[in-house]
């Protein structure tokens, strides 16, 4: 290891990002020229990556919890030999490059997960941390350590500062995740000064009583950096903190150390008088020195030795273990075949469940067939339904398990579920009541943000959870989940329905899917409990006509959930008054809004302008879908505590209030 050379690759790394932030005239250069020699240190000595096989599955895990820091990241990709060119790093921050402002997963080669909003990423990062132990748990024998990597993260002050970073880092210590290491990027500095003038936490302190290893290291010196990532590799058991002490700016001489480093330009005159003090070229932007680069480069070469030799291991391990083999090969490829038949079968002589029993009988029918299915709750898994009678539970002795106890931790298990998702091999699930969705949507955001798979099981969907009042009692919730874009949201109006729900969740691999479930029983939909359904359950197509009329219909009644069933029994009440009525069910907006325009016309007859939409939930959205001259049946308010067939009745989603609505509107 040589200290100069190193030292003077991070200088490089430095430059690097002084001129890509000052000539985007925008950016964050404060973090990489602090964490330029931490990270150049873990990078060229410790890390196993490949740029030539961006996707290996077993290299190690690189997170920039910091995401506002992204060019440190770029820089490292670049110079390491990712497919990164110069004129990418010269074009950071522009429209249609891969150097966005925030490190941005699919986008750029080498990024393995979306950053910016702080702590996520850490939170990402024990997700990882823990598809590695499962996967190992699963396929390691002891001849063939196919899964042994690390995750590393560096955050920074105000990753710590967020909630999430309690959160996640309780469930990791608990959880013993000995290979995820985090380096603190401790330079005492925030957006609005001195990080004293807003905590005072004793960090080590905090971390070491969630069961953490810690340690202390010199952020700008390479021996230090790595004897204490070395340390902390020695601590199988738990995972490690290291408190790099750093200085934001590291180099500036007017701005090293002080906020103004942080989120602008240094200013043309300045990165010319960082250069000079930290021994680069003063006139020349975007310096590279070959020489000064290469121990990242050998880094590189090693780590695609080290794949090649993997890759001659897992063909071995294929001869070994051929079983094994395509079962890890299945879960990597989510290659596995589900029969509902079954379910089906057993729903059609079920007279009423709530679909959130019903989501429990279709996870036990996927759960034996799909191995690579990790499910959880944060502390409600009766009351989700999450959990399968023979799953094993995922602890620290028991890595193996595939269902994960996140306890209240909602947040956290979001941001965590993404990061299975993200490491690859895992289709992750979890519960919780659709109430406290609000505690995970940032998580939520960015896994449809990245397109990765996630199922989230949130029971308790309406007014229907009844006594427990309003503050239990989701309102905005459904449909500010629509609103997000790439998020399939589905509300599902019976058995049959939530089975589709989760057909279309394990068949969407390019994004996370949310299943709306009730508390309170619904009848199953067939023609035994109403007359003239069509006994065709197009969930996948978002809206569909459940209940025709015998004529051109007069008016269409549509609804999600268990509002459909208000709307099946009014139409027969309407039918007998000589009003043909069509009842749409809708369980998804974003679904339907999928299908081609002659689809969607054959559903919602152009025809037909009477039109009610009832939902037990906000009005705003349905308006689209009813036109001007249609009615909408909602709750534009909070509920109430009292027995949910009472509360219903207060707030007007009634059988009665659809007839005497659609009585108005002929």
């Amino acid at each position: 290891m040589d200290d100069d050379l190193i030292k003077r690759c991070s200088n490089i790394v430095r430059g690097l990002s002084m001129d890509a932030v000052q000539e985007a005239n925008s950016g964050h250069p404060g973090l990489p020229m602090g964490m330029a020699d931490a990270a150049v240190a873990l990078w060229s000595n410790v890390m196993k990556f490949d740029p030539l096989d961006p996707n290996w599955c077993n290299r190690d895990r690189f997170v920039l919890s910091a995401g506002h820091g992204s060019m440190l990241l770029y820089a490292l990709l670049h110079l390491s030999g990712y497919d990164i060119d110069i004129n990418s790093i010269k074009n950071f921050r522009q429209l249609k490059s891969i150097t966005p402002g925030h490190p941005e997963f699919g986008h750029t080669p080498g990024v393995d997960t979306t950053t910016g909003p702080l702590g996520q990423g850490l939170a990402n990062a024990v997700g990882m941390a823990m598809a590695e132990r499962s996967l190992a748990a699963r396929f390691n024998k002891p001849e063939y350590n196919l899964f042994d990597h690390y995750t590393y993260v560096i955050v920074g002050d105000g990753c710590l500062m967020e909630g999430i970073s309690h959160e996640a880092c309780s469930f990791a210590g608990h959880n013993r995740l000995g290979r995820l290491i985090v380096l603190w990027d401790n330079n005492s500095i925030t957006i609005d000064g001195s990080t004293n003038i807003s905590t005072s936490d004793d960090v080590l302190n905090r971390f070491r009583s969630y069961g953490w290893h810690t340690a202390e290291a010199d952020g700008h010196s390479t021996k230090s950096v790595i004897a204490s990532i070395r340390d902390s590799q020695k601590n199988d058991e738990k995972p490690s903190l290291i408190s790099c002490r750093t200085v934001i700016g590291y180099g500036s001489p007017n701005r090293s150390g002080k906020s103004k480093a942080h989120g602008e330009p240094l200013g043309v005159d300045e990165v010319r008088l960082t250069k000079i003090s930290l021994g680069l070229p003063d006139s020349e932007k975007f310096y590279i020195d070959l020489e000064a680069i290469s121990p990242l480069q050998e880094a590189a070469s090693r780590g695609s030795e080290l794949n090649k030799k993997w890759q001659i291991m897992l063909s071995e391990y294929e001869q070994d273990y051929p079983e094994d083999a395509s079962e890890l090969k299945r879960s990597l490829d989510n290659d596995f075949s589900i029969s509902f038949d079954d379910v089906s079968t057993d729903f059609l002589e079920i007279e009423s469940i709530a679909t959130r029993a019903a989501s429990g009988k279709v996870l036990e029918a996927i759960i034996p067939s799909m191995p690579n299915m990790i499910g959880g709750s944060a502390d409600l898994t009766g009351s989700n339904n999450t959990f399968v009678e023979g799953q094993e539970v995922f602890d620290p002795d028991n890595f193996g398990g595939s269902y994960v106890n996140y306890g209240v931790r909602e947040h956290a298990m979001g941001s965590i579920m993404n990061g299975l998702s993200l490491h690859g091999g895992i289709i992750p699930y979890g519960g919780t009541f659709l109430v406290f969705s609000d505690y995970m949507r940032p998580a939520i955001r960015l896994a449809a943000m990245m397109g990765i798979q996630v199922v989230y099981v949130f029971t308790h969907d309406s007014i229907g959870v009844g006594e427990d009042g309003p503050t239990h009692q989701p309102v905005e919730h459904l449909m500010s989940l629509r609103t997000i874009p790439g998020l399939t949201v589905i509300r599902p109006a019976d058995a049959m329905e939530t089975k589709e729900a989760w057909k279309v969740a394990l068949e969407n691999a390019n994004g996370p899917t949310a299943l709306l479930l009730t508390r309170q029983k619904l009848k199953v939909l067939n023609s035994k409990c109403y007359k003239g359904l069509q006994n065709t359950y197009d969930v996948n197509k978002g809206a569909y006509v459940i209940r025709d009329s015998k004529e051109d219909p007069e008016v269409i009644i549509m609804g999600s959930g268990s509002e459909v069933h208000i709307a099946l029994e009014a139409a027969t009440i309407l039918e007998g008054k000589g009003i043909d009525v069509r009842v749409v069910s809708f369980p998804s907006f974003d679904l339907f809004d999928k299908q081609n325009e002659q689809y969607k016309n054959s559903v919602l007859n152009a025809e037909a302008v009477r039109r009610v939409a009832i939902e037990a939930g906000v009005s705003m959205g349905w308006h689209r879908f009813v036109g001007d001259q249609g009615r909408i049946i909602a709750i534009d308010r909070y509920g109430a505590s009292a027995p949910a067939e009472q509360v219903y009745e207060m707030l007007g989603l009634t059988v009665t209030n659809v007839v005497s609505t659609v009585e108005e509107m002929m």
